[in-house]
């Protein structure tokens, strides 16, 4: 793969906001891989972020930085409060989820059932850039239900940009309210990535990021032929690897931060020790490194001790150097044998 020519946009390529996956443990572990991505939480409601535990819901590693809040909410006071708190926290991004199809998110009048109130979109962003200084995006579908024509689509484009709006990030399926599950509508629908791509065209002065079934860096460089951004979700989550090449071939760094896997998973041993020291149990972390072996000599051995050794009661770091030597002598026994 070449490298591709450096541009003169910020957020060439984000790891999605993934309920359940994107936790604090999961971004430091994502910015080992990738210095420059722009890593975003989980969803929170509005009202866990202002009546919650905000130092468990919110809090981070300064490492994390670049990060962004995703927020789903509707009320336009409640988004600028709880957008305010997250600028506080400092946030280096505010987003407002309207592309989430779950019933939970629906019956709270959030997530990509706000695709069909545009108005109500544009009253909470400009409610949040009035309340906070740090940039103010839309991650939203391309149309859901039976509003999902290209005109539909435009028109809330245009409207939540007229509130002052120029950053989104569209995921390029449309969402299935009735009739299809969380897990369905992010596969059965089709994906559609030309009516993003025209979008953009018809919108050059909107900062256009794309999302949904991209897999590769190859298929990310293609993407950024036509919008400014690219947004990686389970791909990147499940095979983390292909993370430590964003830098370099995204954004024109001169080598990855990391040389191989065994240094990556050696990166996070001391943010574990400090996690452990503060009460944190070593699985909350491991869990996300699960893949970095991915179709390594020793990657199922890695996994398997990381699932069941790091549960144990009082697991430290020293599973972690267990699972590395398990695989060193993998790779060797691999290496040897060719």
């Amino acid at each position: 793969m070449q490298n591709l020519p450096p541009k003169n946009r910020q957020k060439i390529f984000t790891v999605a906001p993934m309920m359940d996956w994107t936790d604090r443990h999961c971004r430091v572990f994502h910015r080992q891989l990738t210095r420059h991505a722009l890593l975003y939480t989980e969803m929170l409601t509005t009202g866990a972020v202002i009546h919650g535990d905000r130092d468990h819901l919110l809090g981070f590693d300064p490492c994390e930085h670049p990060v962004a809040l995703q927020l789903g909410g509707s009320d336009p006071a409640d988004l600028a409060e709880a957008a305010r708190i997250g600028e506080d926290f400092g946030y280096d991004e505010i987003n407002l989820n309207c592309g989430c199809p779950s019933d939970r998110v629906q019956s709270g009048r959030f997530g990509a059932c706000l695709m069909a109130e545009p108005d109500t979109v544009a009253q909470g962003v400009q409610a949040m850039r009035n309340a906070v200084s740090v940039p103010v995006s839309v991650k939203c579908r391309i149309g859901i239900d039976d509003q999902d024509s290209e005109a539909d689509f435009t028109r809330f484009i245009d409207t939540v940009a007229s509130a002052g709006c120029d950053e989104f990030i569209i995921h390029a399926r449309k969402a299935w309210l009735d009739g299809l599950s969380p897990k369905q509508n992010r596969d059965v629908p089709p994906l559609d990535y030309d009516r993003v791509y025209r979008l953009k065209a018809a919108r050059p002065d909107l900062h256009i990021s794309i999302n949904g079934g991209i897999e590769t860096l190859q298929q990310s460089v293609m993407h950024l032929e036509h919008v400014d951004g690219v947004m990686m979700g389970r791909a990147a989550y499940q095979h983390p690897w292909l993370l430590a090449d964003v830098d370099r071939l995204l954004f024109g760094a001169a080598e990855n931060p990391v040389a191989n896997r065994m240094d990556a998973a050696e990166s996070m041993i001391g943010y574990i020790e400090q996690r452990l020291a503060q009460g944190d149990y070593l699985t909350r972390i491991t869990r996300h490194m699960m893949g970095l072996f991915h179709a390594q000599p020793g990657g199922r051995l890695w996994r398997r001790i990381l699932s069941e050794d790091a549960r144990r009661e009082g697991a430290g770091v020293e599973v972690i150097h267990h699972a590395l030597a398990v695989v060193a002598d993998a790779m060797a026994a691999r290496q040897a044998a060719q």
